[in-house]
């Protein structure tokens, strides 16, 4: 008679039709697929295995778990989930003391101890520790982009990339700054924003000696010393070294400023620029001066009222090298010279 360790989970091995596992196995891959999905190629020999299926694609999670909000397309998944809540580990590693939810996290812990990867690609030859990698590394070769938006035309080949995607259209900010309080849409636009409070700049041109804090934004210098320019207009054209420039200028060919104003006769190219002119009639000005208190709607603003504590004239004329704290100023002062 078998026996089974105190600490060893209870496996059941009979189904609800009271066949075993590996009878029910071979008989589910012996067994013809009748039952088709209208959306992929999959293909399945029982309707319920299609009904579980088709969650997939309509996004339907009918098991809902009432310790927090979560809900689950398959009920196993909900058992699972519930051991976040209980703390329940039973699934522990002979080597280190790790212990984990499921048996199948277990195994892929493993393999950091043995440096096994058992998964490889057939096209390129990458070995992978984890399926689910090699399956998300396989999608590079075939494109395939299963995961589709239901809000607009975009597809994405994960789905850790479409929850991030959406948030573009929900507005959902969940990465707060616990230094200034600002909010983000995804983690790695708030590291990058860490670094204005760290002052941290670690990527640097190696023509002129500036620091970044973002590798993007070294790419986006460096084309000044290159003049290179990858962003072409398909309409005209004409050439660009940012996107953001191309952008804009897309607005010549589309109409100009697709973004009106409700409230006003004022028009804006970007969305985010008519979110600063809404403040204006909210009476809105989220940033003050910690000097003398004065308030602002755009943060330029408060840039250049800040100037007038600081003293400091960034702006130089390179004709008699008087300086200006505005830039505007420094204009008028070159007609000055240019007059005639």
């Amino acid at each position: 008679m078998a026996t089974r360790t105190k600490d060893e989970p209870v496996s059941d091995t009979s189904s609800s039709s009271g066949e075993s596992e590996p009878n029910k196995h071979i008989k589910t891959n012996t067994e013809k697929k009748t039952f088709s999905c209208d959306t992929c190629d999959s293909s399945f020999s029982h309707q319920t295995d299609l009904k579980r299926h088709l969650r997939k694609h309509t996004g339907e999670k009918p098991y809902s778990c009432e310790t927090c909000e979560s809900s689950f397309s398959l009920k196993g998944n909900l058992k699972k989930h519930m051991q976040r809540h209980t703390g329940e580990k039973p699934f522990s590693c002979d080597i280190c003391d790790s212990s984990f939810f499921q048996r199948s996290h277990l195994k892929d812990h493993l393999t950091i101890h043995t440096g096994e990867k058992p998964f490889m690609c057939g096209t390129c030859g990458c070995s992978f520790s984890k399926k689910d990698n090699l399956n998300r590394h396989v999608r590079i070769h075939t494109g395939e982009k299963s995961f589709p938006c239901k809000i607009c035309n975009s597809a994405f080949s994960r789905q850790a990339d479409l929850k991030r995607h959406v948030r573009v259209h929900t507005g959902e900010k969940s990465f707060s700054c616990e230094i200034c309080k600002s909010l983000f849409s995804r983690k790695e636009t708030l590291k990058a924003h860490m670094q204005i409070h760290t002052g941290q700049k670690p990527f640097s041109c190696e023509i002129c000696g500036c620091s970044f804090s973002r590798q993007a934004n070294l790419q986006d210098h460096v084309r000044v010393h290159t003049g290179e320019k990858p962003f072409s207009c398909l309409m005209c054209g004409a050439l660009f070294s940012h996107k953001l420039s191309l952008n804009l200028h897309m607005h010549i060919h589309n109409g100009g400023n697709p973004f009106p104003c409700k409230l006003c006769e004022s028009s804006f190219s970007l969305k985010g620029n008519l979110k600063i002119h809404m403040r204006i009639h909210r009476g809105e000005k989220p940033f003050s001066c910690e000097i003398c208190a004065s308030s602002f709607s755009m943060k330029a603003n408060l840039r250049r009222h800040m100037l007038i504590h600081t003293g400091e004239k960034p702006f130089s004329c390179q004709i008699c090298r008087s300086s200006f704290s505005l830039k505007a100023n420094l204009r008028r002062h070159i007609s000055i010279h240019t007059a005639t």
